[in-house]
């Protein structure tokens, strides 16, 4: 069973909400949300990206830039920039990408869930990450920033959600990436109770994006569950924000690479080596992209491929061996290219799918990489299964879209 709550949050006015949010602090760089904030003392990144306080080059891990993180969250709060509800309520988050809508749940998560693996995960997490985001909890107090949940889809929320937005929203805006965010309130009792009764039926929750997020809040709240002598377990710090999207409104989309070199082989001796695996089809000068699992696209020398991998290449039976990524990872970035280890080879980068196939295509021609290599996207089937046979899937699988805006609600430890 999912245990959550409704929480006070913390969040802005409706007239100050545009200048406030922000994109989550690991989608741009510090020179990035220094230009997104500039002329906006109210932006969100000055307490998500606090560098962009002190002068450029300054490191984003030292401790006076954790503390004017914490200085900029009180001082938002003194100037009534964000202002906590005085009651306890759960909130609908929707979001609007290419004209369709996906209805989430923010709530507040049970940290003994993720610690005992009610709450599943699909990818590893990097200590030095983790440390980062536990130091921006422990000093703010609060979880500033949401993780992205999915549930196995209920009727009856869905029923809940359509008529709480029948109702005027908080908030309706269009950000500059053209993505709509919108906001409810739930502050019906009734409606409250009923909604965690219903989740306390729903035995486990997906991290779909955050596993950095979820893991420093749940180990910011486990540690100060430890160090509280009088300690009871009803204390805020014994649970974390969250929006939960049903699994059936999700979308996963693509997730590219691109590689910096062939590994000392010629165009055509690489080409020659994929036959092995992959029936190999020249496609022409036009972007082409995977058709169907199992179907990649390739980009060289100004020309489209697409591959397909040879049966016995593959095992259906196997959740992670079934994978695209499991494929091209081990047929063509280690055993022709020589990448052993995805998270550190500096030969490779990979590349969102909301920047299009085009994208990659810039990289080669621009001689900054030499080959590209396209994915047909995961489907929210193969992570629920893979989360669920307790596989963790290989880095830069999934790539969700549109992701949630910071500042829209903050949830406080205390």
């Amino acid at each position: 069973m999912a245990i959550i709550k409704p929480f006070k949050g913390i969040r802005p006015p409706k007239n100050l909400v545009e200048q406030v949010a922000s994109r989550p602090y690991d989608v741009l760089n510090s020179e990035e949300a220094r230009k997104e904030a500039e002329g906006n003392e109210k932006s969100l990144y000055h307490i998500i990206k606090p560098e962009i306080d002190f002068p450029v080059g300054t490191d984003e891990h030292d401790a006076c830039v954790y503390d004017k993180a914490a200085e900029n969250f009180a001082m938002f709060q003194e100037k009534g920039w964000l202002v906590q509800d005085e009651k306890e309520k759960y909130y609908v988050y929707a979001q609007t990408m290419n004209g369709r809508t996906q209805y989430g749940l923010v709530v507040c998560a049970y940290v003994d869930d993720y610690m005992t693996g009610k709450i599943k995960k699909h990818e590893l997490t990097r200590r030095d990450k983790e440390e980062d985001r536990m130091k921006h909890v422990r000093i703010n107090n609060a979880n500033v920033e949401p993780v992205f949940f999915a549930y196995p889809h209920k009727d009856e929320i869905d029923a809940i959600v359509a008529e709480v937005v029948k109702g005027e929203a908080e908030y309706d805006f269009v950000a500059p990436d053209g993505f709509g965010h919108h906001f409810w309130l739930i502050e019906d009792e009734k409606t409250i109770n009923r909604i965690t009764e219903i989740f306390a039926g729903i035995p486990y929750l997906y991290i779909a994006d955050g596993h950095h997020r979820s893991a420093a809040a749940a180990l910011v709240g486990d540690e100060k569950r430890r160090e509280n002598p009088n300690h009871k377990g009803d204390e805020e710090y014994n649970y974390f924000l969250a929006v939960c999207f049903p699994d059936n409104q999700l979308n996963i989309i693509d997730y590219n690479r691109v590689v910096k070199d062939l590994n000392n082989l010629s165009d055509e001796e690489f080409l020659a080596a994929l036959q092995k695996n992959f029936i190999v089809e020249e496609k022409g000068t036009e972007i082409y992209k995977p058709s169907q699992l199992h179907n990649f696209s390739l980009y060289l020398g100004g020309k489209w491929y697409s591959l397909t991998a040879k049966e016995g290449t593959y095992n259906d039976n196997d959740p992670i061996g079934v994978l695209d990524v499991t494929i091209s990872s081990n047929l063509i970035l280690d055993e022709i290219l020589g990448i052993k280890d995805l998270r550190s080879d500096k030969r490779i980068d990979f590349v969102g799918g909301i920047r299009g196939l085009g994208e990659l295509k810039k990289r080669v021609d621009s001689g900054e990489m030499k080959v590209a290599l396209a994915l047909y996207p995961v489907s929210m089937k193969q992570l629920i299964d893979i989360a669920d046979s307790g596989n963790i899937m290989p880095p830069k699988t999934t790539w969700f879209e549109p992701k949630l805006r910071s500042g829209l609600v903050i949830h406080k430890l205390v």
